[in-house]
């Protein structure tokens, strides 16, 4: 049994990491083709783009900001007259409030997803094709843009051009993220996943009851989700409903679909800066910083709680029975897929979830949390890829301390910018997170949210605050979020984990060493292209990364799992 799990582990990752070279060639014919097709022109024409403007990093971040801010005050309004719009047949009222209209704004323009409601009782089709699944196409393109402009930045020599957003969200969108999800849809329609217009089900149940039964335009939905690293459900359960996610193959594309791009990145970079060695170091951080995180949450899950081993509960594995902690898994995906999807969801900042992440074990919940707080495990789409850059600058310039050098990554010098650029968007994801939580233990019936207390409690907090700010999206459940004080903090908490971790100090460090010139080696300078710098690397995200989350983890998931093993509460 423990070989087949293995095995089936294997498989989905290796078919899964294939696709890394034939879709980071993709990525580069797309960001770097010179001409447009016809649909892109007409479509730079209908918006009054220049598309052969080439614009700086303030001009490239300014395009970031205006370009989501317009969607959130049009996603906002369409929240707001949901109940005047059309494509509600199941007659959805009232409209989302206006705090819960001002989370899901801007939770689903900058890739977080995060959902303070259940999607099938708020929102109408209009809003869930028309807004949500638009969104999760623009969002997901938006962060890849920004990736490859940082790519573009360290590419350069003497020259300040980071490309044109528009052009780059364009084609990401047009090139990339339509024809995939086009296929995908059509699979999993195949497989069972609704994909119509008409309004939900009534059926009669065995004993003679009603029972309504919610459904839609899920399919189109479902595979820009886990494509664009989104996340946010048609549904309430998300992935872990049968209409989003009916059977083993379904979930494993989910996987796949999850680890598809971010991976293939790296292989980009390598190419476009001229460094493929340096692109597969990437590869191999990620890979590691994955396979690790799996090797707690699986074992984790299989052992199960220990508590009720005393009792007399059998937990084993073994031919009749899967063994460990299946409260809150679905059966049809058992604990093998159950962790590994809990591991790439919370990797990919995809935030999509198939089993209750509130009942994982303490080291399970532990592993996941740790992932959204590093953000650097593959990561969302290009800021997954920028975040591990922001980690090589910080590692060169802790070699350089040592060695009294001035730091150097890819023949361009950090200097005392760069390193504050990085010092920000570093410190701006632990600093978002605590003073969300410190809000939260203070604020006038806050805590009243909360369904359970102790450290399990304080977990829950913590989740919520790490899963916004990293732009992860997924609830660990036990919160009820929806409350004007959850949707204000929690959505400002999302903005900042955009923007300043790490997408606009980031495109600043990739502006600024864009007009650098580069400077020759000498046998003092430390290559970062050799397996010796990939191992300072991974240790530099996980002492740094470390040291800034451990006292909340300590008083969160850490504490859980001693009180757990001992039986006594803290």
């Amino acid at each position: 049994m423990i070989l087949n799990i293995l095995q089936l582990l294997i498989i989905i990752l290796i078919i899964g990491f294939a696709f890394v070279i034939p879709i980071g060639k993709y990525l580069i014919k797309i960001f770097t083709d010179e001409t447009d097709t016809v649909l892109e022109r007409y479509t730079y024409r209908f918006l009054g783009i220049n598309p052969e403007e080439q614009m700086t990093w303030q001009r490239y971040s300014q395009a970031i900001v205006i370009s989501n801010l317009v969607f959130v005050l049009l996603f906002y309004a369409t929240l707001r007259l949901q109940d005047i719009l059309p494509f509600n047949p199941d007659k959805i009222s009232p409209a989302p409030t206006a705090d819960l209209a001002f989370n899901t704004a801007i939770s689903f323009v900058t890739n977080t997803d995060w959902q303070s409601y259940g999607g099938e009782t708020t929102l109408s089709y209009f809003n869930q094709m028309v807004m949500i699944t638009c969104l999760m196409f623009t969002s997901s393109a938006t962060g890849l843009a920004a990736g490859v402009a940082v790519i573009r930045g360290l590419s350069q020599n003497g020259v300040n051009n980071l490309g044109n957003f528009w052009v780059d969200l364009t084609r990401a969108i047009y090139r990339l993220f339509l024809p995939i999800c086009f296929v995908l849809s059509l699979v999993y329609v195949w497989q069972g996943v609704p994909q119509t217009l008409a309004p939900a089900a009534i059926a009669t149940t065995l004993e003679g009851a009603t029972q309504t039964i919610a459904r839609g335009p899920v399919a189109s939905l479902e595979s820009i989700k886990q494509i664009g690293t989104n996340g946010g459900g048609f549904f309430n359960v998300n992935s872990a409903h049968p209409f989003e996610n009916p059977t083993a193959l379904t979930n494993s594309l989910e996987i796949m679909s999850m680890l598809l791009i971010v991976p293939a990145l790296t292989y980009t970079f390598g190419t476009m800066v001229r460094a493929r060695r340096q692109g597969w170091i990437f590869f191999g951080v990620f890979t590691a910083l994955f396979i690790g995180f799996l090797a707690i949450i699986l074992p984790a899950e299989q052992i199960g709680n220990p508590l009720l081993t005393e009792v007399g509960a059998d937990q084993t594995l073994s031919a009749l029975q899967s063994g460990g902690n299946f409260e809150g898994k679905e059966v049809r995906f058992g604990i093998a897929q159950t962790s590994l999807f809990v591991t790439a969801t919370t990797a990919a900042t995809t935030g999509s979830v198939n089993a209750m992440h509130d009942s994982l074990t303490p080291m399970g919940g532990f592993a996941a949390l740790s992932e959204m707080l590093l953000n650097v495990v593959f990561g969302g789409k290009g800021v997954g890829l920028i975040t591990l850059i922001m980690y090589a600058a910080v590692t060169v310039f802790l070699v350089g301390l040592m060695v009294g050098r001035t730091p150097e990554f890819l023949s361009k010098k950090i200097e005392a910018k760069e390193v504050k650029l990085v010092s920000l968007a570093l410190l701006a994801h632990p600093f978002t997170i605590l003073i969300g939580i410190g809000l939260a233990l203070v604020w006038p019936k806050a805590l009243d949210s909360l369904n359970n207390p102790d450290a399990h409690g304080f977990t829950e907090l913590l989740y919520a605050f790490t899963s916004v700010t990293a732009n992860n999206g997924s609830a660990f459940g036990g919160l009820n979020a929806n409350t004007p004080f959850y949707n204000s903090v929690l959505g400002i908490g999302i903005l900042l984990g955009r923007f300043l971790a790490p997408v606009l100090p980031m495109l600043a460090v990739a502006g600024y060493l864009a007009v650098k010139p580069r400077v020759p080696k000498t046998t003092g300078t430390m290559s970062t292209n050799t397996v010796f710098f990939g191992v300072l690397l991974l240790a530099s995200i996980l002492i740094v990364g470390g040291l800034t989350f451990f006292p909340a983890l300590a008083l969160g998931p850490i504490s859980e799992h001693f009180e757990l093993a001992s039986g006594k509460s803290f």
